[in-house]
């Protein structure tokens, strides 16, 4: 497919610089970026990554000057680089029609919306729930009663144990598994006795649960996900969470069990949070913290054990100078002993 730079423009709801005329194939990113594709500058702060670009068409920040390629200006350009990438690479029809594939296996207490898509070999358990719009890949498995809202959809071999509950266009990538049996167990006569884990797992509209994150059921009533909150790959959510609305969680982190977050957290990747911990609207902790008290409403935090962000960089700091530091300490002592010594021989 191929469009001019103007008409370009014209999709974007932009402004052309440059010759209008330029024939533009393809948008890709600065670094594969070929003649004859479209790419973009996210901020002017940045112009100096179009040096040696290959690209005959860039999409930048509106009112920027000292272009040399043709551009579009706009006033969101990561905005409108996704719509000029879906321009030239439209998305795909769905894999599968929306019809339930004789090879899927569902329980005739099973109660489907309409406009269901199930592919092949997918599971439905006795007494599940399936809204309307939903998709269901190839080896879903949902467990008994467990109920999805409208347009959910579930990527291959996503598990859902019984009495999981979805609210609306939740996404859960491939092989994540919600409900499994929170990590419970108490030592009865020199032995690790497993506590039954009898509650479930609820989700609430628009959360996206990556490939590989588990998310364990509650001891007793229910781990909850809230509205909006994005969950990257390989996160575990230990059993009775209350993560609250429009969280942003990133991959390899572990929350242990009972903790809670308020609205707008984000916990960057490889993070472990203490059992019983709990986290303030808006807070923010750094990768690899290790966070072992709880973090007030808006507080950045970093390190572990994790502190507040100005302090943690501190002593982040100084530690790069601990060998300088040491290095002195052991010159200036050995600058007093030779003194000292001196003194007494004088003295004798």
């Amino acid at each position: 497919m191929e469009i001019t730079l103007g008409d370009l423009a014209r999709v974007l709801g932009g402004q052309t610089h440059g010759d209008p005329s330029t024939m533009l194939r393809n948008a890709r990113p600065l670094s594969e970026a070929e003649p004859g594709d479209v790419t973009f500058l996210d901020h002017a702060k940045n112009q100096r990554n179009l040096a040696g670009c290959r690209a005959s068409a860039v999409v930048a920040p509106a009112g920027l000057s000292g272009l040399e390629l043709p551009a579009v200006l706009v006033a969101d350009p990561l905005k409108a680089f996704i719509a000029a990438v879906r321009f030239f690479l439209p998305e795909p029809g769905p894999a599968y029609p929306a019809t339930v594939d004789p090879r899927a296996s569902i329980h005739p207490t099973a109660t489907l919306g309409k406009n269901v898509t199930i592919a092949p070999f997918a599971v439905v358990g006795a007494g599940c729930q399936i809204g309307d719009g939903c998709v269901l890949h190839p080896g879903v498995v949902l467990g008994e009663d467990s109920v999805l809202g409208e347009e959910c959809v579930i990527h291959p071999h996503a598990v859902l144990y019984p009495r999981t509950r979805l609210g609306k266009r939740v996404i859960l990538h491939a092989h994540s598994v919600l409900g499994a049996d929170g990590f419970g167990y108490k030592l009865v006569d020199g032995r690790q006795q497993k506590v039954p884990q009898l509650g479930c797992v609820e989700l609430g509209d628009d959360v996206e649960i990556g490939a590989g994150t588990a998310v364990d059921r509650a001891t007793f009533g229910h781990t909850r996900i809230g509205e909006g909150t994005k969950i990257d790959n390989l996160v575990q959510v230990g059993h009775n969470c209350k993560i609250g609305p429009h969280n942003l969680i990133v991959s390899q982190t572990g929350i242990a069990g009972s903790c809670k977050t308020g609205a707008f957290v984000v916990i960057a990747g490889q993070v472990g949070l203490a059992d019983h911990i709990a986290l303030g609207d808006h807070t923010q902790v750094g990768a690899k913290s290790g966070v072992m008290r709880d973090v007030p409403a808006g507080e950045k935090v970093l390190g572990a054990p994790a502190r507040p962000e100005k302090e943690a960089k501190r002593i982040l700091i100084a530690l790069e100078r601990l060998p300088e530091m040491v290095k002195e300490m052991r010159r200036l002592k050995g600058s007093g002993d030779s003194s000292n010594g001196g003194g007494e021989g004088a003295a004798e």
